[in-house]
């Protein structure tokens, strides 16, 4: 498999709040690279979501803004086309939310969430959120909600139920963005 883990973190409850980014890049059912950065979302921090991510506003002064940082990670979705995340429809629209907020023409591409496909596959699990995944299928997530620990996790989600169920089994989850 090849694709793109993502997986954002906000400063605030609106979704073009992003502050932190995370890719990890899959070649060949292999995570072979990874993205990280802070954003200076330039808008303020609410204290619940300092309390899950633990990022601050003095954490992101001197970070790019989104515009930058996207002149560099723009490519992988104009090549790879196969975007995946945990809970895709937050980590879809802050990409899509913020690329408007810049005026920045949106990618298209194709997504599968992890969430999802963890609830089909894994029906009987109490909850299917990220690191309950992980601790059932011994992945490792040493800081869950830092966003590099959370999209390397899910791309070995994916990797995983690709291998335990097929590749048939996941085409149904594809969705077109």
């Amino acid at each position: 498999m090849n694709f793109v883990a993502m997986d954002f973190e906000t400063a605030n409850a609106k979704r073009a709040s992003a502050c932190s980014l995370a890719l990890a890049v899959v070649r060949n059912n292999q995570v072979t690279h990874e993205f990280y950065s802070l954003i200076n979302p330039e808008t303020n921090f609410d204290w619940r979501n300092i309390k899950i991510h633990g990022i601050h506003s003095k954490d992101v002064e001197l970070a790019p803004t989104f515009p930058e940082i996207w002149q560099h990670i723009k490519p992988l979705f104009e090549v790879d086309k196969l975007v995946v995340a945990h809970n895709a429809s937050f980590d879809n629209s802050v990409l899509k939310r913020t690329l408007e907020r810049y005026s920045i023409k949106p990618p298209h591409y194709l997504t599968i969430d992890t969430l999802r496909t963890s609830k089909q596959f894994y029906p009987q699990l109490q909850n299917h959120k990220l690191n309950t995944l992980c601790d059932i299928l011994n992945i490792t997530l040493e800081h869950h909600h830092n966003a590099l620990d959370d999209s390397v996790a899910c791309a070995n989600i994916l990797l995983t139920q690709q291998q335990q169920f097929g590749d048939s089994a996941l085409m149904p989850f594809v969705k077109a963005i």
